[in-house]
């Protein structure tokens, strides 16, 4: 199989909810629209940000349906098929194959772990092999499955045994051990810390993967342009206003997925709550919230969405 090499911001959606806790499958199609005119290239559906391991089996395949039939065209869908049950993870990898997605993705299992690089191939092998027409890439997030295997000695070893193995999401701060990956040069190794973008293209990312990317795409294709074409203090200016815009989330006291998909709702698409264990931010937290973002400077690149708005499923 052909990996091909991201170019572009590639968003990790919410999972849109109604006031009742079920799945908004109507603001599907007008988010993905919102994701193409905000020049995204694709979007990571039922991750980390998409509340994931929140959802049912039957919820994660009817998500990954109506996203695959509502994508526009040029905006790719990677389903992350990721689950602690190896059988269910197979289930959702072959699931989203006949659905027509363009890629899987899977988190290494976090309950009872693997043992050592060795035993996260064999886990990611049995899972990409349910799919054997997608990509598949390795979903790397130490700090969340405590499984902090080196991701350059992953793609060694899985190159040999995983013939669709196309790359990486790559969600962790060791930027060595991602310049190492890079260094592999057939992987699509696509950067997964937003607060981190400048650092990582810099090391040669081209494409990369975010919660941020939902709503400040803007900034983040401003910021790579601004390196591209030798500005280097314009890029680094945009890379600051963003990490103060991810410290508003991440001090207001809410849970930061709690509080990035009350901001997608306030700007974009309207998400819903989210589901227990997480809970909606407080008006106090919001209130807070809403004074360092402000201070930030996103406003001058996000609009409020008006309270008059139409859309789709909203």
């Amino acid at each position: 199989m052909t990996n091909r090499k991201t170019e572009g911001l590639i968003a990790a959606p919410f999972t849109p909810l109604r006031a009742d806790g079920t799945l908004n499958l109507d603001a599907v199609e007008h988010y993905a629209r919102w994701l193409q005119r905000n020049h995204v290239v694709g979007a990571f559906i039922c991750g980390t940000t998409g509340e994931c391991l929140s959802l049912t089996l039957d919820e994660r395949r009817q998500l990954a349906e109506r996203w695959v039939t509502t994508a526009p065209a040029g905006l790719r869908v990677v389903v992350h098929v990721g689950h602690n049950a190896l059988a269910d993870s197979q289930a959702l990898a072959a699931h989203a194959q006949s659905i027509g997605a363009d890629s899987i993705a899977c988190l290494a299992p976090f309950f009872f772990k693997p043992a050592g690089v060795e035993g996260l191939v064999t886990w990611c092998e049995q899972v990409a092999a349910a799919a054997p027409n997608l990509p598949f890439y390795y979903y790397h997030m130490p700090s969340l499955t405590g499984v902090p295997a080196k991701v350059d000695e992953f793609l060694r070893l899985a190159s040999q045994r995983i013939p669709t193995l196309a790359g990486v999401k790559f969600t962790f701060e060791d930027l060595e051990n991602y310049r190492r990956c890079l260094d592999h040069g057939r992987f699509d190794v696509l950067f997964g810390r937003d607060e981190l973008l400048l650092s990582a293209v810099k090391l040669g990312a081209r494409g990369a993967v975010g919660s941020i990317y939902n709503y400040a795409a803007p900034v983040y294709h401003a910021l790579i342009a601004a390196y591209e074409n030798g500005d280097a203090v314009k890029a680094a200016d945009l890379q600051a206003l963003a990490v103060r815009m991810i410290k508003a989330f991440l001090e207001c006291g809410a849970h930061p997925i709690a509080a990035f998909k009350w901001f997608m709702s306030q700007v974009a698409v309207e998400c819903g709550p989210v589901r227990l264990p997480l809970v909606n931010p407080t008006p106090e937290q919001v209130a807070a919230l809403e004074t360092k973002l402000e201070a930030s400077g996103i406003f001058e690149w996000v609009q409020r969405r008006s309270s008059t708005t139409v859309e789709a499923g909203a």
